[in-house]
């Protein structure tokens, strides 16, 4: 597991996700599409303002195309 914030580009070990019932269904939703699917390596939840939004990426260390060079930093060397 990695966790990225997007802003500061730092990597962020622990973090509480608060979600109302319809994101998280979305949630749910967006996790078995990633899972269905191998050539999706990630989706976007957003709330329902577009003011906050969760990346969610399957990754594969052995095939990292398509990932921007910070996040392939971050799998790689967990910083």
């Amino acid at each position: 597991m990695r966790i990225l914030n997007e802003e500061s580009k730092e990597k962020v070990d622990n973090v509480s996700i608060f979600l109302t019932l319809e994101e998280a269904k979305q949630l749910a939703c967006d996790l078995k599409l990633l899972l269905n699917n191998p050539k999706i390596h990630h989706t976007h939840l957003s709330s329902e303002d577009y003011q906050k939004e969760i990346t969610l990426c399957i990754y594969d260390e052995e095939n990292l195309e398509g990932f921007h060079p910070r996040a392939i930093k971050l799998i790689k060397e967990d910083k």
